[in-house]
């Protein structure tokens, strides 16, 4: 187990929630050195690699944004990203603190960044090296306690209560209108079709008729959960084994196969990454991005 002390001090002015500019004060929290690299678990090989902090959060800024985006929108996610792993830093029971792949975060190296984004890589990396520069040693904390800062792709129009995916409660993360998320955007609404044979195989019931009893919503329009040939589901389960881009999901059924709508890509939970796009490309600096995702959060330094 992993024994990492961190000694949170002092100064007390907290941001203000609002999406309107305010002036930012940032918390310095003392920590030592060692505070400042993290042991990250290669999904594929298993092989864990202690790295910096500042170099990690560039391979997962790399990896989880589009390197297109705003710099407002990608110093966001250098912070989301940072806080998530500096969190998990701080909770690791484990020889490790987080996976290189979406079960924490997505994380790339140089040579795949190269490979990503071929001839476009100068001007990206020096893009997303600016953004995670810029925003150095940041985090966001709640009532002193770094938070779980959950983020995603793109929103319905709403972000998603996160009891509702990850059965958890966190004050600062709260349903919010997200209207940046919005039929504008390529693949917002995506359909997919399946064979009615994998439908049935996927979700492990009998195909010689398929009948939908009930689709419950939450106040967000995403599915909380939906009854077939009897059997129960609840969306975030549904959504895996069927690997749709959402819970925000419409279902038709033809004798040959099963047409799924999804509106939205990701758990929905936090920031989305496209609102985030949407809101920088409207004047909205970084930190009021956070704030309107991240509820009643305050801004401090490692």
């Amino acid at each position: 187990m992993k024994n990492k002390v961190l000694l949170a001090v002092v100064t007390i002015l907290s941001v203000i929630l609002a999406v309107e500019p305010k002036s930012t004060i940032l918390k310095e929290i003392e920590v030592n050195d060692f505070s400042k690299r993290i042991d990250v678990k290669d999904g594929i090989t298993g092989n864990v690699e202690n790295k910096e902090l500042e170099d990690y959060v560039v391979g997962v800024v790399a990896a989880e944004m589009p390197a297109s985006f705003d710099m407002e929108a990608l110093k966001a996610q250098a912070i989301a990203s940072r806080t998530y792993a500096y969190y998990k830093m701080i909770h690791s029971d484990k020889t490790y603190d987080v996976i290189s792949d979406i079960s924490d975060q997505a994380y790339i190296t140089n040579e795949q960044m190269k490979e990503k984004w071929q001839d476009d890589y100068e001007e990206y990396y020096r893009k997303v090296k600016k953004a995670v520069n810029d925003t150095k040693n940041e985090i966001m904390t709640y009532n002193g306690e770094v938070i779980k800062s959950f983020y995603f792709s793109m929103s319905n129009g709403y972000t998603e209560e996160v009891a509702s995916v990850f059965k958890e409660s966190y004050p600062y993360l709260k349903s919010v209108k997200s209207q940046w998320d919005n039929p504008s955007l390529k693949n917002y609404e995506v359909i997919a079709k399946i064979s009615t044979e994998d439908f049935c195989n996927k979700l492990f019931i009998n195909c010689q008729s398929i009948v939908i009893n009930n689709q419950k919503y939450d106040k967000t329009g995403r599915t909380t959960e939906i009854i077939i040939n009897s059997k129960v589901f609840n969306g975030t389960d549904f959504r895996k084994l069927l690997d749709l881009r959402s819970t925000d999901f419409k279902i038709q059924i033809s004798e040959s196969e099963v047409i799924i709508k999804t509106k939205g890509y990701g758990h929905g939970v936090g920031m989305s990454q496209y609102g985030a796009n949407g809101m920088a490309k409207e004047g909205y600096n970084y930190h009021e991005i956070l704030n309107y995702y991240y509820q009643n959060i305050d801004f401090s330094k490692i």
